[in-house]
């Protein structure tokens, strides 16, 4: 009999023991939520955005900390659809595109783009712009004139079939104050304001 107690209080023991780390034990599916980005060689300052296909930001975080940068994100809870992580850069935006179909997340790693941003420089009256399309697509740039509190289109040209443009411009210096550029490639919009 007494051996018979014995089993059984080392039976509850056991019991108690496993019922006591099941409850510390959290649920597999908080880890199956989490995607986890990696990004290596990030520069503070930097920006990090989550973006939906029509470029709507979801989220975005300012990069504090120079070097390797991860960090878990719960996905899951996004719509059904094509979303977009994007790392904006000095001189480039790092694309990388993701989809969610019924909470599963699948990156699409296949279709990372990277986006060089225009670069607008002015000395005296010459504005010089340069830009890379690495998939040679179209380049809009328009040049806009404030008067009077108004924008005025000056100039306008799509450059087409082009890797590296380089393109300077001298503007009217009768025409004091501000000029903007904007420019258009990849489906995104870059401006850049010149007081002349």
């Amino acid at each position: 009999m007494k051996k018979a107690i014995q089993k059984h209080l080392l039976l509850v023991a056991v019991l108690v023991t496993m019922v006591n780390y099941a409850s510390n034990v959290s649920p597999l599916n908080e880890y199956i939520k989490k995607t986890v980005l990696t990004l290596n060689n990030v520069k503070e300052g930097q920006r990090l955005l989550i973006k939906d296909i029509n470029q709507v930001i979801l989220y975005k975080e300012k990069i504090t900390k120079s070097g390797d940068y991860r960090k878990g994100f719960d996905l899951t809870e996004l719509p059904n659809g094509d979303y977009y992580f994007e790392l904006d850069k000095n001189i480039e935006i790092e694309v990388i595109p993701f989809t969610v179909i019924y909470n599963v997340v699948t990156f699409n790693n296949e279709n990372k783009v990277k986006i060089f941003k225009p670069f607008v420089s002015a000395k005296d009256n010459t504005v010089v712009v340069s830009t890379l399309s690495l998939e040679s697509n179209p380049v809009e740039l328009s040049i806009y004139y404030e008067n009077d509190g108004v924008m005025e289109l000056i100039h306008n040209e799509t450059v087409t079939n082009l890797i590296n443009i380089q393109k300077a411009y001298v503007l009217d210096d009768s025409k004091k104050g501000t000029y903007l550029f904007s420019i258009t490639t990849e489906k995104r919009t870059f401006t850049n304001y010149i007081n002349l």
